[in-house]
């Protein structure tokens, strides 16, 4: 598995005063530096280090977000005086439920 796919950020740290690296399959890891660059070798010195642990003890590596599949659905509850709502405002817009939610969802 290549470290290459995996989803990292790097983010300012007021709390300690440097740049965090953080990758988003691994939650629990992060990696502090004086630098963006270093905090991102950092982290991804350290996502390599947790993978070795994980294959030598049969752990299940986790997949890169990157590489799973998206169905492009997914369920939504919410209360019915909402529902009820949205469901006025696609009427009225011509449009459906779903295309109203779609397009609040995308900003």
């Amino acid at each position: 598995m290549s470290i290459d796919h995996y989803t990292y950020r790097i983010t300012w740290s007021p709390e300690d005063n440097e740049h965090i690296g953080l990758c988003t399959e691994f939650p629990s890891l992060s990696w502090l530096a004086p630098t963006q660059e270093a905090a991102l070798v950092g982290i991804r010195q350290m996502v390599a280090e947790a993978i070795a642990d994980m294959q030598a003890s049969g752990e299940a590596i986790p997949e890169p977000l990157a590489e799973k599949h998206y169905s492009g659905e997914f369920r939504v509850r919410i209360p019915p005086e909402v529902h009820r709502a949205l469901a006025m405002q696609a009427a009225e817009q011509g449009i459906s439920l779903n295309r109203l939610a779609s397009a609040k969802l995308t900003g």
